[in-house]
């Protein structure tokens, strides 16, 4: 039997979408192959053993789940040698490796990595470094940049700079075209972005304090219209454990109540069409795969990565983003993607902690 910690929650504003993730990945887990113990994170940071109610871990009637915060607190064992939890209550439990589905901030960007690493844990996903990376969509697009691969015209505004000089970089916001895309630079499922009028003062001011509150490290990014939007799964190959390989493509179009695919679109309302396989040229799709895998080894990341693009209306491709834990939850892209691909959910589970094992500890 191998001891499975499925980490969850979290810190972030993605705390809700992580659980739901955790959820499908729980289902997933054969009870004859792997001994599962559910670990929430809660939104103050504390770690709790949850109960194995997986019906908890769903959206419902337009809920969505947390942490219990009630639960037996869990920290880590630094003992390289033997790695586990301590349980309040329990004692020492030992672990023979972790999948932290946490999205977002305080989980998805290299500190419970790092954690993890100090513990001698093995577990699913990137290190710290290229997690670190790819949070910071300033700093992605940085590396992405050097390494050669196509991406649209963008500005990083830290917290130091909007305070200090908030007029330049409205003014350089501007200049990046018609409309604009302001995100939080280390959030995701959509928190915080808006698009707005890159020559509208007031409306990109309002829409950069919106996304502060999510993150004071703000991106701003050209809109590329009209554009697709196109995404791509990124694993890890079970017979060349080096090599990166990449599903299917698929294709998120926007229904009319929606100007872009935001957080009520994705989780709480029906109003989106999703493709899987997009209805892509099979020379545009074969593009996208191959710039799907040199991103994932531009940014050095290991286990899995969603890689999202702009597709232009002349055909183009453009590397928009990288999520080193994408969305797990029952309708998230990556595990349809995969799906599609003939790696079923249980499957692809079963990969990633195989995966994890193979890698162990070590320096990335």
């Amino acid at each position: 039997m191998v001891a499975v910690a499925v980490i969850f929650g979290g810190r972030s504003s993605e705390h809700e979408i992580s659980c739901i993730s955790a959820g499908g990945i729980l289902r997933a887990l054969d009870p004859a192959r792997y001994e599962p113990m559910a670990v929430g994170v809660t939104k103050d940071g504390r770690w709790v053993l949850q109960p194995m109610d997986l019906d908890r871990l769903v959206a419902r009637d337009g809920r969505l789940p947390t942490v219990q915060a009630d639960g037996p607190a869990v920290e880590l064992v630094n003992d390289f040698g033997a790695p586990g939890l301590r349980i309040e209550g329990r004692g020492r439990v030992g672990v023979d490796v972790a999948f932290p589905v946490l999205h977002g901030p305080w989980g998805e960007d290299g500190t419970v990595q790092g954690a993890l690493e100090t513990a001698g844990l093995p577990y699913v996903g990137s290190g710290v470094a290229a997690s670190a990376l790819c949070m910071d969509k300033g700093l992605m697009k940085v590396m992405l940049e050097q390494a050669g691969l196509p991406i649209g015209p963008s500005l990083l505004v830290t917290d130091l700079q909007w305070r200090t000089d908030p007029d330049q970089f409205l003014a350089q916001a501007g200049a990046l075209g018609a409309a604009v895309f302001v995100k939080p630079a280390r959030a995701g499922s959509s928190l915080g972005i808006s698009l707005v009028d890159g020559l509208d003062t007031l409306g990109l001011h309002a829409a950069i304090e919106q996304a502060r509150q999510h993150d004071p490290r703000i991106v701003i990014e050209a809109a590329i219209t009209p554009m697709r939007e196109v995404e791509c799964g990124v694993i890890v190959d079970a017979s060349a454990p080096h090599r990166p390989m990449a599903s299917v493509c698929s294709e998120i179009v926007v229904r009319e109540q929606h100007r872009f695919y935001d957080y009520a679109a994705k989780y709480l309302e029906d109003a989106a069409d999703l493709h899987v396989p997009a209805d892509l040229p099979e020379s545009v799709a074969q593009r996208v795969r191959d710039l799907a895998v040199q991103a994932f080894q531009a940014l050095g990341c290991e286990g899995l990565a969603r890689v999202d693009f702009f597709l232009r209306p002349d055909g183009s491709v453009l590397v928009n983003e990288l999520n080193t834990m994408p969305g797990f939850t029952p309708i998230s892209m990556f595990p349809r993607m995969w799906q599609a691909s003939g790696l079923g959910y249980p499957a692809l589970v079963d990969h990633l902690i195989a995966d994890a094992l193979r890698r162990g500890v070590r320096l990335r």
